[in-house]
């Protein structure tokens, strides 16, 4: 029985597959592939894989801190070094952050300024108590994050990868990200609401160009970054406000996915570049309230970046995959308070707890009332360029020495 005899269904058939016509002559089309800039792709990667955006993809840019990986099962494999994750992409493949591929044997980032929140606050939301008082900043964030941390406050824009959501976003340059700043009376801007390290690229061009016209740079970050992340910005980075989640490494892996130890080091890495650093710990009950785990939280808060970094202790609200909790306490956060004092800590702070909240800034040598605050708003400046009017100590923090900062 020839190919022209056979029909479908036969004894001789190995498929129920209706008949198709073969043509003998037929030519192979061109291989359909993604285009590479500049040279062949790595040997090994399949039809298919992906290349750079298409200009209709202004967002997906070659990203920094990709390098070769040598896999011998997987050509064109790449390590992203952003982020202590240190993620090993095989082609085609998104890391942790949800926001970083290997698109045909390199690194890309899949959200240049892909904007999702853009907007004035103060800075004391950040919340920055000790870093131009009673200014305003302006908070920029894409999606993405490197930590999948259960508490999540912002899950709707850092999970969104993970939940399958869109979030709402426009495409924004640099230059547009400064001239809103600018627009809007603004001192510096923030790079927030998730972790800035996963939009790194669009970060650090924006951070160059707002520097460049006069205003600060700060970052609000969960202290992931690799010292070579560090080093990027380093230079323009002002300011960075640190998630500290807990003093347990067992805590950051099952809350958060992630270590540690990395982020201590980050601290330290940024407090030795002259980086201004003020550190902020949710308290949750039963996660991470354990009063000798806060007492050695704030011994190494001390130790490695001095005992005038400001802490602040905040307040768990019931979020994402921990709903069902209850929020913190406010007599667990005036104990966590008084046990940081206790080692030797100045300047400890208590956010999102109206009841208990404490914001006023206090001489670490005299403890004279210096700075007022309310509904993150300066509404008393009692410096003196910079000093306690009292016994002049110098009040540690950058943008101090201006009579008032209530304009």
């Amino acid at each position: 029985m020839d190919d022209s005899t056979r029909t479908s269904g036969s004894r001789e058939t190995f498929t129920l597959a209706p008949a198709v016509s073969f043509d003998p002559d037929a030519t192979t089309p061109e291989p359909v592939r993604a285009r590479f800039p500049g040279e062949e792709p790595p040997a090994g990667l399949r039809v298919g894989d992906l290349g750079a955006g298409t200009e209709s993809e202004p967002h997906i840019r070659q990203a920094l801190l990709g390098e070769t990986f040598d896999d011998p099962i997987a050509p064109g494999s790449v390590r992203c070094v952003a982020c202590a994750h240190r993620c090993i992409l095989r082609p085609g493949r998104i890391g942790i952050c949800g926001v970083r591929q290997n698109r045909g044997g390199r690194l890309y980032t899949l959200v240049y300024g892909q904007v999702a929140i853009a907007l004035p606050e103060p800075i004391e939301k950040k919340p920055f108590y000790h870093f131009l008082p009673g200014s305003y900043a302006y908070s920029v964030a894409t999606r993405g994050c490197n930590f999948h941390c259960a508490f999540c406050q912002n899950w709707e824009i850092s999970q969104a990868h993970r939940e399958g959501l869109v979030p709402e976003s426009r495409n924004v340059t640099p230059e547009a990200v400064v001239e809103e700043a600018v627009a809007a009376g603004v001192r510096s801007v923030a790079y927030t609401y998730v972790e800035p390290t996963v939009f790194l690229e669009f970060a650090l061009d924006s951070m160059i160009r707002a520097r460049a016209a006069g205003l600060h740079n700060v970052f609000v970050t969960n202290g992931y970054e690799t010292p070579e992340a560090i080093e990027l910005v380093a230079p323009y980075l002002d300011a960075a406000n640190v998630d500290v989640k807990a003093a347990s490494d067992r805590f950051y892996r099952r809350v958060c996915g992630a270590r540690w130890e990395p982020v201590r080091d980050a601290v330290v890495e940024m407090h030795e570049r002259g980086i201004w650093l003020e550190l902020t710990t949710m308290v949750i009950p039963g996660l991470n309230d354990d009063r000798r785990e806060l007492r050695a939280m704030a011994e190494w808060i001390s130790t490695a970046v001095g005992p005038e970094t400001p802490w602040h202790l905040t307040r768990f609200q019931p979020a994402y995959r921990l709903s069902d909790l209850q929020p913190t306490p406010a007599a667990t956060l005036v104990e966590a308070a008084a046990l940081a004092r206790e080692v030797g800590l100045r300047h400890v702070y208590i956010g999102n707890a109206p009841e208990v909240e404490a914001a006023t800034t206090f001489c670490a040598l005299c403890g004279e009332r210096l700075i007022s605050r309310a509904d993150f708003a300066v509404t008393e400046w009692r410096l003196v360029d910079g000093r306690c009017p009292r016994c002049r100590h110098a009040l540690a923090g950058v943008g101090l020495r201006g009579s008032s900062a209530l304009a």
